[in-house]
């Protein structure tokens, strides 16, 4: 009975937020800059792909930052906004804070096109559009971006607290935060393969599973044994000074750490998932089943990655006459 209240609710919902996805995008158009500012996507594209092959990484960190901007507030670009003497903003939070990059080459984007196309193309377009451009450059997956997103004006530092997802989270808790912009189960372990490429810059982030991990493991049984051999020596419980290592540069995928595709959900078959939160999609029937058929078919994964990745541009965006369209990504309109 549980069960069959469950499907009703779940039906009900997918009804509700599919009603959404139309009206969303119906709202944002692909190509939308074509007649205003032609060379709009051309600009990001090219500061995106500059940055990327000076480093890698920052097409992770734009990636990540889409994300992060996207869960906290909407599709706003609230992520992008400094802080005041007022008002400590997003970028303060831990889970913003100096491991995540890439807001250079926004800022670069947005210089060149208020330039070019003065008060034309929002924030939030161009952080979308350099998500997508960095999807294409790192894993050759191509994807149109529907535009018309405008900025918004209240960046609050404690939000990513509530709505980020932790990296010790449980299926369970993923999912509801997943739900609760209207993105599903398949869609929230799509998703999860952006984690092919990034690093961790922190030993806290994951140290847990190797040194103290409960009261009936010092280690996560869950983590191949090969691989938390190679974690510990980059990340020693204790250091030579006697103070807690913490100060490390680990990928996420450590065989193709500059390349986004399946073999994240490969990793996670053989225990090498470096964050629990990745490593327990392999604990949930449902998501174990999906993990081993992206691990196996990187052709089905791709397009599940790009329809999320859609999907979560969407969430709760502003449009028409809503916010506004900033000329400095950094400080809202005076």
């Amino acid at each position: 009975m549980l069960s069959l209240v469950h499907n009703m609710t779940g039906s009900i919902f997918s009804l509700l937020f599919f009603s959404l996805f139309i009206t969303c995008t119906a709202t944002l158009e692909a190509g939308l800059y074509r007649s205003t500012c032609p060379s709009a996507e051309a600009i990001v594209r090219r500061s995106v792909n500059r940055a990327i092959t000076q480093d890698p990484g920052l097409g992770a960190g734009l990636i990540r930052m889409h994300f992060h901007d996207c869960f906290v507030r909407g599709c706003d670009a609230s992520i992008l906004l400094d802080s005041t003497l007022s008002n400590p903003s997003e970028k303060e939070n831990q889970a913003n804070g100096p491991s995540l990059r890439g807001y250079e080459v926004i800022d670069e984007a947005k210089a060149e096109l208020e330039f070019n196309c003065p008060g034309t193309v929002s924030c939030a377009d161009i952080l979308a559009f350099a998500a997508r451009d960095s999807v294409l450059e790192l894993g050759g997956i191509s994807y149109q971006v529907p535009a018309g997103r405008r900025d918004g004006r209240v960046s609050i530092k404690d939000e990513p607290t509530q709505n980020l997802p932790s990296p010790n989270s449980t299926v369970e808790q993923l999912q509801q935060m997943f739900a609760t912009k209207g993105l599903n189960l398949q869609e929230m372990v799509a998703l999860s393969g952006a984690h092919s490429i990034g690093r961790v810059t922190r030993c806290s982030v994951f140290s847990h599973r190797l040194h103290t991990f409960n009261a009936t493991h010092v280690q996560d049984p869950a983590m191949d044994l090969n691989f938390a051999s190679e974690m510990k020596n980059n990340c020693p419980s204790i250091t030579s000074a006697g103070v807690v290592s913490d100060n490390v540069k680990v990928p996420l995928d450590g065989f193709t750490p500059s390349r986004l595709d399946n073999r994240y959900f490969r990793n996670l078959e053989t225990g090498r998932g470096l964050l629990a939160s990745d490593q327990a999609l392999m604990h949930n029937p449902r998501t174990a089943s999906m993990v081993r058929r992206f691990a196996k078919y990187g052709r089905v994964w791709m397009p599940k990655f790009v329809n999320a990745m859609t999907r979560m541009g969407l969430i709760e965006v502003l449009t028409g006459t809503q916010g506004e369209i900033r000329r400095n990504c950094k400080i809202v309109n005076l």
